[in-house]
């Protein structure tokens, strides 16, 4: 099978970019054959025997070009031409698009069906739904789901693209847009990370239903084991350090239980509010085997995000390590964690809320001690990436035979 790997970035920059490119280095395992369409940049580790690629658009650069952003993000020409001369050159059976808007823009969706190909889009955000791609208001740091029931003008309002009017003007008009040609009807197939985006992509407009198949995330189970794993007295936060990822409840659960101590991995634009608090330690940013260590030898990992994580990887990492997870109720992240079994879902989504949930996570030693086999056992339960192709495969065959 011949398979074409759509994104903007094509080089290891986030989750997004990781799974597509681990996806598709497996596909390659399996004996398909695998090619990339996206922006071009000198970091790109993937690519296409067309050699074509969109222009890089740096929104940081200060060249005139940058002028002709506005007009380039909302629908690419470009993007689309190309996509179809890569389709032309590479004759490919499924196209998989994966993070598009802006750098690439769903013009492409138009080029892609041109050429009959049959087209699967991995839904890892709320775009489709939402012009900031979170349904979070970061002014007031909270949920917003004012753009699903059409209300775009709230994202202008609140400026809730990076803080710019700009910016989310031109993200209102590209939903709007999109909205009012019917563009996603013509994608064949979504893959959800979470049941929960998939209703809330259902129940926000019909055009979904019918269309979208929930696939947890996979994990690398070789690299997450529970095998050597020396439980230390700390609980554990791995993320950015921005306030949609529950930033400000963290250093308030930490102040709520001072018999606690905390470490912290990580970065980010908030990372002043976690500072000079006593039991609470900024270790910095972690990644490969010193990330994994240390979120294998905590006691517990904390993923206190206010905004709908829909499958947070730390979650599946942690328990298949065997170490329990506190979470909130919602979102993705409520599917993940099986409340009393293998972790704590906090009742409330306050500090207040969050402590209890830790304090009932740990404070029983025979009681913790059951949540950690049970995480073991759960780990049956995580997917590999071999069983999300052989999953994945199987819907890429019957679109085909379609």
């Amino acid at each position: 099978m011949r398979i074409l790997m759509v994104n903007k970035f094509l080089y290891s920059r986030g989750g997004c970019e990781n799974y597509m490119l681990y996806l598709g280095e497996h596909l390659k395992k399996l004996g398909h054959e695998v090619e990339y369409f996206g922006m071009y940049d000198e970091k790109n580790t993937v690519g296409n025997s067309a050699e074509k690629y969109t222009f890089n658009m740096d929104f940081h650069s200060k060249g005139l070009g940058r002028f002709l952003y506005p007009f380039k993000i909302i629908y690419s020409f470009e993007a689309k031409k190309k996509i179809m001369q890569v389709i032309d050159a590479f004759k490919p059976n499924i196209v998989h698009m994966n993070n598009i808007n802006f750098q690439l823009t769903p013009s492409i969706i138009y080029g892609i069906k041109k050429k009959g190909v049959p087209l699967v889009q991995t839904v890892h955000d709320y775009q489709m739904i939402c012009p900031n791609h979170l349904l979070y208001n970061f002014e007031k740091n909270e949920i917003c789901e004012k753009c699903i029931k059409g209300s775009l003008g709230s994202c202008i309002k609140n400026k809730c693209i990076h803080g710019s009017k700009v910016k989310s003007i031109l993200g209102a008009i590209e939903a709007w847009l999109y909205g009012f040609l019917g563009t996603y009807k013509k994608v064949d197939l979504y893959i959800s990370p979470s049941y929960f985006l998939e209703e809330k992509l259902v129940s926000a407009k019909d055009l979904y239903k019918g269309k979208v198949k929930t696939i947890h995330n996979f994990i690398d189970k070789e690299k997450f084991t529970c095998e050597g794993r020396e439980t230390k007295d700390y609980i554990a936060f791995a993320g950015r350090l921005s306030k949609e990822k529950g930033v400000e409840y963290l250093g308030e659960v930490a102040k709520l239980l001072p018999e606690y101590n905390f470490k912290v991995a990580g970065d980010g634009p908030d990372k002043i509010i976690l500072k000079n608090i006593e039991n609470l330690e900024l270790i910095g940013f972690l990644s490969g085997e010193k990330l994994t260590e240390f979120m294998g030898n905590a006691k517990a990992i904390l993923v206190p995000s206010i905004w709908y994580e829909n499958c947070p990887l730390s979650i599946l990492e942690a328990q298949a390590m065997g170490v329990p997870v506190i979470t909130i109720n919602n979102g993705g992240m409520a599917e993940l964690v099986k409340d009393g079994v293998t972790g704590a879902l906090a009742k409330e989504c306050t500090p207040p809320g969050i402590a209890e949930a830790i304090r009932k996570t740990v404070e029983n030693e025979d009681s913790y001690n059951s949540l950690r086999e049970n995480c073991k056992k759960e780990r049956d339960n995580i997917l590999s990436v071999e069983t999300y192709c052989e999953i994945l495969t199987k819907e890429y065959d019957n679109l085909i035979a379609r």
